[in-house]
């Protein structure tokens, strides 16, 4: 089978994906409109017949002064990565992406490599001994995931530099809620104590969650920069989350909701969650410093579980997680607060480069690095 690769429109990669059981939110074109400092294309890949057979959106971002570009598919492209011969797929995306202008390609093919259940991982932090999930052999290991991995080296793929200034992609490392099958009982039973003990103290104190609004992206906002300010991030603009929401919901109307937890009237927890097909993703989540007590924290995400299962997602999504195990770790408390809905560490195959001008590449990273 030869694969011939072009550029297709932003419906015909949608209907593509909507005839799949599901594919990630960063892959559907109305993520191309939200990373706005990008310019962006959808592509396809058609078979000897003339027939659609995968799809991938390609955020391109400019080298200054020069026309030449960083071609990034996040968590894609949408392919058969099952394939024997991935170098049947992935070469002839290269060339289009060549002939585009493209000095370099990175993309994140979303493909499980290996997965450790919360009791393995709790497990492991009892014992001590184990500092990073790499320590603690996994619950399943997926053969897909690693002749992925062994295929993209053998075609000159490499690993991001860890340290380069645009090392910063999306997580390898997430942890996922699998709800296929359980019904609501059996996903709370799956909760650790203190988890369960938190949501029945919201319900007992009061805490109520509804659905936002765009009206109500501002105050959503205003409880994120407070959280930032609080953990030590920098947070996005207003102007993001807006622009996030009327792409998102333009494309689908139910694609992104807004979640807000109340309190007597006090706004105490906001999220957001996205979702595509049978996959439904915790995306943005934000906290106010004060009634932490009332836990609308545990509200907010038991909502959106419930609320994700109804809509038919197989799979709720808590997002990135680093793999350490080690208590004295500034990110342990991530995996510690994720471990306690019962799910699963998942390690995706991660990032990939091909740089296609090196002298391009290395200063194109350079100058990401100072920005």
């Amino acid at each position: 089978m030869t694969l011939r690769v072009r550029a297709i429109s932003a419906e015909e990669n949608l209907a593509f994906l909507a005839a799949r059981p599901s594919a990630s939110f960063l892959q559907c074109p109305s993520w191309g409109a939200v990373k706005r400092e990008w310019d962006h294309e959808s592509i396809g890949w058609y078979d000897d017949a003339g027939s659609l057979v995968g799809v991938g959106l390609v955020l391109l971002r400019q080298v200054p002064k020069v026309k030449k570009f960083l071609a990034y598919l996040p968590e894609g492209p949408v392919i058969d990565w099952a394939a024997d011969d991935l170098g049947a797929w992935l070469t002839p995306m290269v060339e289009h992406l060549r002939e585009r202008g493209a000095f370099g390609v990175r993309m994140g093919p979303p493909v499980p490599v290996r997965r450790w259940s919360a009791r393995t991982v709790k497990a492991a932090i009892a014992e001590g001994a184990a500092k990073r999930l790499d320590d603690v052999a996994p619950d399943d290991t997926s053969q897909v995931g690693q002749r992925v991995v062994a295929a993209l080296r053998s075609l000159g793929w490499q690993p991001p530099e860890p340290d380069g200034g645009f090392s910063a992609g999306q997580p390898q490392h997430v942890f996922q809620l699998p709800l296929a099958d359980r019904s609501e009982d059996e996903l709370l039973a799956g909760f650790n104590q203190l988890w369960r003990r938190n949501i029945k103290k919201a319900e007992k104190a009061g805490v109520t969650v509804s659905l936002g609004t765009a009206e109500d992206l501002p105050a959503f906002h205003t409880l994120y920069l407070e959280t930032a300010a609080r953990d030590g991030f920098t947070g996005r603009p207003l102007s993001y989350f807006q622009q996030m929401w009327s792409a998102m919901r333009a494309e689908d109307p139910d694609r992104i909701r807004l979640y807000l937890a109340w309190h007597e009237g006090d706004l105490v927890a906001a999220t957001t969650l996205v979702r595509v097909g049978e996959h439904a993703w915790y995306s943005y989540g934000a906290s106010s410093s004060e009634k932490r007590d009332v836990r609308g924290s545990n509200a907010i995400q038991w909502q959106m579980m419930r609320d994700a299962r109804a809509a038919g997602a197989t799979v709720y999504d808590l997002r990135g997680i680093t793999d350490t195990l080690d208590s004295d770790d500034p990110h342990f408390g991530l995996i510690q607060f994720k471990l306690g809905t019962g799910g699963e560490a998942v390690e995706y195959a991660g990032e990939w480069d091909l740089p296609l001008n090196r002298l391009l590449y290395k200063a194109f990273d350079l100058y990401m690095s100072r920005r």
